[in-house]
């Protein structure tokens, strides 16, 4: 057994008086000694660098992410193929009330999560819909790996309201904590800047799960991440911000127009 043993009952519960949207936090999360060997196989933010992709937007920055399952050292394996095990996909639908969840073999967006000194994530909603495989996203799980984490490195995940204007919670990614939420139109989230040592990141473990089916509000329009500025980044908000729309639009102009040509050789 990796995940430790928890009430279902009871954070079902919690998930349908959580605000500002449907969430859970467990600790201690993982069995001690399986976090631990989780834990002592993370790549060195330098190491991750090289095996995945580099973030260094506006938005999102000094950040690296690995989704390819085959680059994951043996317990991050494993980790993935817990979290995405029949069990426990259906202990997720169970608690967050979602039927028929399904997990992304792909980890698109997922994965090994490292963020390094003055790194950052932007308040945002992630995208609904997975194209690939006609998936709609319905949740998020976070696992964080931070032994010794000091408040003052920041680094903490927050959770907003729907119009971005109070952060109604604010969690520290300290050693085998987990967080689930719902992924909606309203579930905005981020990441407060990131203040550790030269030598240290920021290491969590990302996974996504989705549902054929559509949600019940859903209005038909699928989008990537959208970002919004925190109350207090009014420059991000009004400069920043659309300034890196307008480049990520302009570049995803160009590669579509890169495929194309390359088609018609």
């Amino acid at each position: 057994m990796l995940i430790s043993r928890f009430d279902r009952d009871d954070l079902r519960q919690q998930v349908r008086s959580a605000q500002p949207f449907p969430h859970f936090c467990i600790d201690n999360f993982l069995m001690p000694q399986f976090a631990e060997e989780v834990l002592s196989s993370f790549p060195t933010f330098h190491e991750a660098g090289q095996l995945g992709r580099k973030f260094a937007a506006v938005n999102e920055r000094n950040k690296v992410q690995i989704t390819d399952s085959a680059k994951f050292p043996e317990p991050i394996l494993r980790l993935h193929q817990a979290l995405a095990s029949p069990d426990w996909l259906d202990t997720m639908s169970y608690v967050m009330d979602i039927p028929n969840l399904v997990a992304d073999p792909s980890l698109a967006g997922g994965g090994i999560h490292e963020t390094g000194p003055r790194g950052h994530l932007d308040v945002h909603v992630d995208f609904n819909y997975l194209e690939e495989q006609a998936l709609h996203r319905r949740l998020n799980i976070l696992v964080y790996f931070n032994k010794n984490w000091k408040p003052e490195w920041g680094g903490n995940i927050e959770l907003w309201d729907k119009n971005v204007k109070v952060c109604a919670k604010s969690l520290s990614p300290i050693f085998n904590r987990c967080v689930v939420f719902e992924t909606s139109e309203i579930s905005y989230h981020g990441v407060t800047a990131v203040q550790c040592p030269e030598n240290t990141s920021r290491r969590s473990f990302a996974a996504y799960y989705y549902t054929k089916e559509a949600p019940a509000n859903w209005n038909g329009e699928k989008h990537s991440t959208v970002f919004k500025a925190r109350p207090t980044e009014r420059m991000k908000g009004i400069v920043l911000m659309p300034m890196e729309r307008i480049l990520r639009s302009v570049r995803s102009t160009v590669r579509r127009l890169i495929n194309k040509t390359k088609g018609k050789k």
